[in-house]
Order: C-alpha cells, then sequence, then structure tokens
C-alpha cells in the first residue's frame, strides 16, 4: 500500500483506495511470500494457477447441511492442517473475495501478442515460417514419394532388368499367360479388346469387328 501511494502521489482515487483497505483491514493483510520469484517464467507460472482455478478446491469441502460450511485448508506458517466450520453465508462471503467481477480483464498481453500488434507479428512470424521453409527445400532435396516398380527394385537390388530380352536386349511385352491347370489366362488381345468395350462401348466394339472380318 506504501508502494501504491509513493507511486501514485498526486491520485486522489489511489489515496481513497489505500486509505479505506487500512480502515476496512486493521490488522493488515496476509502475504504468503516464503519463495522468492528467480525469474519471469516462474512468476508466469505462479500466477497463471489462480486465473482459471477457484479459490478452494471442492475435495476440501467435507461437508455442507444448508447452513454450516466444514472446510479445511493448509496453514503456511505450521504446515498443519486446519479444520473451519464456517456459517453458510459467511463462507460464500469469503469465497467471492476471489471471483472477478464480470469483464474483469485477467490478463493484458503486451509487446507482440497486444492486440493492436497481433497482425503485423503474424506477419513477421508467417514470413519466418515461409524462409525457414525454402531454405529446408534448398538444403534437402524432396524425398520420392513414387512407390518403385517391380522392374525398378529388380534392377536397383540384383542389377538385371527382369523384362529385358536376353537376345537383343530390348524390352520385351506381356503377350500370354499360360497355366498348366487352367490354360491361358492371359492374352494381350483380350485386354485391348475389354478397354475397348470399357472405354467405347459394346455395340461400337462389334461394329468394328465387322469391319475387320467383312
Amino acid at each position: 500500500m506504501d508502494l501504491m501511494l509513493k507511486w501514485f502521489p498526486n491520485d486522489e482515487k489511489v489515496q481513497a483506495l489505500v486509505n479505506r483497505l487500512y480502515q476496512r483491514y486493521k490488522q493488515g493483510f496476509y502475504v504468503n511470500a516464503e519463495q522468492r520469484m528467480k525469474d519471469a517464467r516462474g512468476a508466469a507460472k505462479y500466477i497463471g494457477r489462480y486465473l482459471a482455478r477457484p479459490a478452494i478446491a471442492e475435495y476440501r469441502i467435507i461437508k455442507y447441511d444448508y447452513h454450516k460450511v466444514h472446510y479445511w485448508y493448509e496453514d503456511h506458517q505450521t504446515g498443519k492442517r486446519v479444520n473451519v466450520v464456517s456459517p453458510a453465508m459467511k463462507f460464500i462471503y469469503d469465497l467471492l473475495q476471489y471471483i472477478s467481477p464480470k469483464h474483469f480483464r485477467m490478463v493484458g498481453r503486451y509487446g507482440l501478442y497486444s492486440r493492436s500488434k497481433n497482425k503485423e507479428s503474424q506477419r513477421i512470424i508467417n514470413l519466418w515460417r515461409y524462409m525457414v521453409h525454402k531454405q529446408i527445400e534448398m538444403t534437402f532435396s524432396p524425398k520420392e514419394t513414387r512407390k518403385k516398380t517391380y522392374r525398378e527394385r529388380m534392377i536397383e537390388t540384383y542389377e538385371r532388368d527382369p523384362i529385358a530380352c536376353p537376345c537383343c536386349k530390348h524390352a520385351m511385352l506381356l503377350v500370354v499367360i499360360w497355366h498348366a491347370d487352367y490354360g491361358r489366362i492371359y492374352y494381350y488381345d483380350e485386354e485391348s479388346e475389354r478397354a475397348y468395350k470399357k472405354k467405347w462401348g459394346v455395340r461400337s466394339y462389334e461394329r468394328k469387328k465387322k469391319q475387320r472380318t467383312g
């Protein structure tokens, strides 16, 4: 309170608030400051615990009979558990002191996180991400996503082309597959006929067949 008076010596509202608090809390204020904040990260972590948490955990309320509330808390000075039986209205009054008014701003954003700088910071971040992505593309070649064919795998592993003709060394074409039990199960002419029927229809295929034979 003394620091507030020192920082705002000419502010009448601050002086009135400090005087009102001193009159209301004649025995002073209780502040648990056993541990000293070492850095901003630790302070933010400590304060952040109370932004979305209630003033008292539900498991600390032992009993409620519509008239009185039985709860407990841990004394920071002794480290022991203290049981309290308080009237319901007194308990609600004590609890409401830790609930912020409606539309009360709990967190203030400054620097790049402020609302006025939000769009500008987003443009800077997007530009930085774009430059990093381009640098990675220039440094490392993109990985091959297409699956290798059987022919490519055989050439890479055994250095031998499985469909190359042993005589002329040209790529061979699959004409027919013959099975000892089932006979001919593949013929290239039948495959071409099925592909033609699928593309142009059966009638068009029949007309073309008559023209060939006729």
